[in-house]
């Protein structure tokens, strides 16, 4: 039986405090998650046996899970902000500080939240390690348990509904035994004028894939299409994503779980977005004394 990973040897939230704001700090201020948990990992020497480590249901490691929480409470301590396209900047404080107190810090969001919930909620209520900032909506987690629960079938009819919404021409699905793991294939014309042949293979994993299945994939692709995709309601390997790219072989475009929910909301594909308008309502307190 393959033994299980220490999860003690994930570091902690408050542990990834300091961590967090020198990743954004290397990558010039601002940072999308992925290339935030990325330099990290490589910051920290983190081997992929424990950066892949699940959290639970849905496709979110215990790493991710653990760095959600990390960027939510620098938020709420004044250090960073986050815009609608989850890319994550220093705010003014966090310029010009170069590492926090994370005992501090700590404490600072645990006094926030009881004062928040001390009046309406119960002491067996939610804790607030249930609840980052960013590890998704709750249609995220209901969206990913409705993918992973499809057919095969049409699994693979929705990733070609995928791939025509996204501008993809002469998208047919191909998939049957010994085929190396082609499920289909399409045509992306760029600027009407040059185009690139594409394999396609999309897999219901609630795991990581590694290098061995990428690299297989690849081999199918040789001399069948210019570029492949390899689309999963799981994770890549960071070595899966060297693989995905290493000289002389077929490049492979991944698509992790959560780019995966992205793109099928972006396309409004089985999601369904209804815009609120959020109001600013202050007193003008001079306008009733001028009275």
């Amino acid at each position: 039986m393959a033994q299980m990973p220490d999860r003690s040897q994930i570091p902690t939230t408050a542990e990834l405090l300091n961590p967090t704001l020198a990743a954004i700090r290397a990558l010039g201020g601002s940072a999308t998650i992925a290339e935030i948990e990325n330099r990290i990992a490589a910051d920290l020497g983190l081997p992929e046996d424990v950066t892949q480590v699940p959290h639970g249901r849905g496709s979110a490691t215990e790493l991710a899970y653990r760095l959600g929480w990390a960027r939510t409470h620098l938020k709420n301590y004044g250090m960073l902000d986050n815009s609608a396209r989850g890319v994550w900047s220093f705010t003014p404080l966090g310029e010009t500080t170069a590492t926090v107190d994370p005992g501090e810090v700590m404490r600072f969001v645990q006094d926030k939240y009881r004062q928040r919930t001390d009046d309406d909620a119960p002491e067996s209520g939610p804790q607030l390690a249930d609840f980052p900032d960013d590890a998704g909506d709750s249609w995220r987690a209901v969206l990913m348990e409705t993918l992973r629960s499809m057919p095969p079938a049409a699994f693979e009819r929705l990733c070609q509904r995928l791939l025509r919404e996204a501008g993809f021409e002469e998208v047919v699905v191909t998939g049957r035994p010994g085929d190396g793991g082609i499920d289909g294939r399409g045509l992306i014309r760029l600027s009407g004028l040059i185009s690139f042949s594409v394999v396609f293979q999309c897999k219901r994993y609630s795991g990581s894939v590694g290098p061995g299945a990428v690299q297989t994939f690849q081999g199918a692709v040789q001399g069948q299409a210019d570029r492949g995709m390899f689309l999963t309601t799981g994770t890549f390997t960071s070595s899966a994503r060297q693989a995905a790219t290493r000289p002389g072989a077929v490049p492979i475009d991944l698509i992790d779980g959560e780019l995966l929910l992205d793109k099928l909301k972006e396309l409004r594909l089985g999601v369904k977005v209804t815009p609120r308008m959020v109001e600013d309502v202050e007193v003008d307190t001079p306008w009733f004394n001028a009275l």
